[in-house]
Parts: C-alpha cells; structure tokens; sequence
C-alpha cells in the first residue's frame, strides 16, 4: 500500500512539472512588431547642362628664366668682388662679379701694343714717299693711337697698291694678334649682366683659379619659369600667351603666370609635350614645387560631377518619385576628383553625395539641394 501510494505520487508530480513547463512556454512568446520602412536621407542636386571648361592638372618645380653659370677661361688669382662673393648676395647690373688677377698678362698685351706702334711707325717713311695720298690717314692714325686704350680699326685703304704694301708688312696679320689679346683680357673680369642673386660660390678672394673651372652660379630673380607636363591629346589646344593659374601645394598663394614656350616634340617615355610657364610676380624661388590647372578646352551641353558619383564609370544614380534609379551617361573627361559627363537631361536630380549600399528602388528622401561637398562628411541619416 504504500509503495501504490509513492507510485501515484511520483506521477502526479511529473505531470505537474510537464504542464508547468508548457505553460511556461506557451506563455513566454513575444509578438513582432510589424517590419518599419527604412527611409534614407540624401542630398541631391538638380543638373543644368552648360559649357565646360577642361582644366588640366599638372605641376613643376620653378627654375630662373635667366641664369649665368659662372666659369673661368683664364687662369689666375681671384683678386676682386663687388660684394662678398658668396651664396645669397645679391648683385646690380653691371657690378663685378668676379676679377682676377691681369697683371702679367696686361704687361704682354701692352708689349703687344708697343711692337703694333713701332710696326706703324717703320711704315710712314715709305707711305711719304710712295703713297702720299695714304700718309696723312696713317698719320693721323698714329697720332690719336693710346697705348692704354683699346686698339682702334685700322684705317680705311682706298688703293689696292696701298693695300697689298700694309698686308706685306704683316699690319693686319699684328693688328688682329693685338685684338685677340684684349678680347683675352676681358675675360679676367665677369659683370652682372642683370640684377640678380648668388646662388653657388665656389671660390673666394685669393683662390687660384684655372681655366675651365667653375666659379659659382647666378640668377635673375624677377623672371621665373615652371615646365609642365600635358597630354599630347591637348597640345594644339594651348596656345603662347594663355594665361595658367598657378599655386603652392597647399594653395595658400597664387601667381599668375604666362605660356611663354611650348615644345614641338613629345617625350616618349610618358608621352606629354612641355610647356613652360612665365611667372614674375613677388614671393617667388627658385626650386618652388607649383600645381597648375591649364585651361584646355570646352566642352557643350555637359556637367561636371564628383568621381565617386559614377556607378561602374559609366552610370549614375538619379531621383525618381522618391526612390532611386540609374541612367547610362556619357563620361567625356575625367580628372583626379571630377568628371566631365553629358547624357543627363536637363532638370534631373541627382545625387550630390554617394550612398553606400545604394540599390535601384531604395525609398529615399531629399533634403535639399546641395553642391558637392569637399571634404569627408557623413552621407545619410536614418530615421
């Protein structure tokens, strides 16, 4: 009896904890709430085709439009400067850059000059006899001739007898000798040829100098130049005298520059033609790293948007009845950051900012007009 009575118990406590459980169960199911449309917020735009310029984007370094390597064609010692000869002086036109010494060889060149005089003089007695009508010019020609000035021409000869008397004697062979001499002389002293600046000094005041050697470098520093580099597909399209916008790595300056030259053959390594730049505005150095934007050509009944709007570069998305759609466009430029594309009728809105995840039929909603941006933003909302 009451093994019979454990039995009946032990089942009235496991049906007890099955409909427990299952009451349990049933009761802990929680309704869903109906699914929520999700609405992205977009910018967008509306397109207005119109002209376009094509800019191109190249740079260069700058470099002095004039520029005087300085070198040695004689030999001796550097005696003399207008100023310090060193890096950073600047110079006036006409200033001497550098002087060496001449002593020994204006000594020569004045030994040069006696022997010229004597060599006239040994002359006059048979000019008086044979050729009178020639003495007076030869006389005269003696009589304004300085040993410490350069040599004057030699005078005309108007008869051929004259002529071959004055060869004979060696005349012209000693006169251009005497020439040659003083053109030499005037290698000893380099003058500024502009206003400029020195930047190299290779010697200074009582170096030796030699023939060949280097002596410094100087430069114009009002006229600059920047070479750039462009497509060959836009060379016909530039022409001298355009005006190019030039500016800094971080574009905090500007200058205005000018096409000054522009090569006729094509590199072939990276097939771009070179177009130099005149610049001479205030602020400007040599080696100055410079972007520029050259102004190419234009472009009709098209639009200029961001790169990151093209959708497998060749369609974009566009707004439709409050959902997206996509359209095949033309691309006809393309630039680092923009492109140049026509095929958009005028009147659609378009996106200004991409959407990550976008899809044909995603429900959107405009918020406004807005150009694109130009920096990082975030691109939507969610409500």
């Amino acid at each position: 009896m009451r093994k019979l009575i454990l039995f009946f118990i032990g089942i009235v406590v496991i049906l007890a904890a099955f409909f427990t459980a299952k009451w349990i169960i049933d009761n802990n199911t929680k309704e869903q709430p109906p699914a929520q449309k999700i609405i992205k917020t977009v910018f967008a735009e509306t397109v207005t085709n119109k002209t376009v310029p094509v800019i191109i984007p190249t740079n260069g370094v700058l470099t002095a439009k004039n520029r005087l390597e300085l070198f040695a064609e004689v030999q001796g010692v550097f005696q003399y400067s207008a100023h310090p000869f060193k890096t950073g002086q600047e110079y006036r036109r006409g200033e001497t850059l550098i002087r060496i010494n001449a002593a020994e060889f204006y000594a020569s060149l004045q030994a040069a000059k006696s022997d010229f005089y004597n060599l006239i003089t040994s002359l006059m007695p048979d000019l008086r006899l044979d050729y009178q009508e020639a003495f007076p010019v030869w006389q005269q020609y003696l009589n304004n001739f300085d040993l410490n000035k350069s040599t004057p021409p030699l005078p005309e000869v108007g008869s051929e007898n004259v002529k071959y008397f004055i060869t004979g004697r060696g005349v012209y062979t000693a006169y251009y000798n005497l020439k040659n001499l003083e053109q030499r002389l005037g290698k000893y002293t380099i003058t500024a040829p502009f206003n400029g600046i020195l930047t190299e000094a290779l010697v200074t005041e009582g170096t030796l100098v030699r023939p060949g050697q280097q002596l410094g470098e100087y430069i114009d520093t009002s006229v600059f130049e920047v070479e750039l580099a462009i497509q060959k597909n836009f060379s016909d399209l530039l022409q001298i005298g355009e005006k190019v916008e030039l500016s800094t790595l971080n574009s905090d300056e500007t200058f205005s520059g000018t096409v000054s030259r522009i090569n006729g053959k094509i590199d072939q390594a990276t097939q771009t033609i070179k177009v130099y730049v005149e610049v001479n505005e205030d602020g400007l150095k040599e080696g100055m790293y410079l972007e520029a934007e050259l102004e190419a050509r234009e472009i009709e009944n098209s639009y200029e948007i961001s790169r990151k709007l093209l959708v497998d570069e060749s369609k974009i998305y566009y707004v439709k009845d409050s959902i997206l759609d996509i359209m095949e466009i033309d691309p006809v430029y393309f630039s680092p950051k923009q492109v140049i594309v026509k095929g958009i009728p005028d009147g659609t809105r378009i996106l200004s900012r991409p959407i990550p995840g976008a899809y044909v039929g995603m429900l959107i909603k405009v918020e406004q007009d807005a150009p694109v941006p130009t920096t990082e933003q975030s691109l939507n909302t969610t409500e």
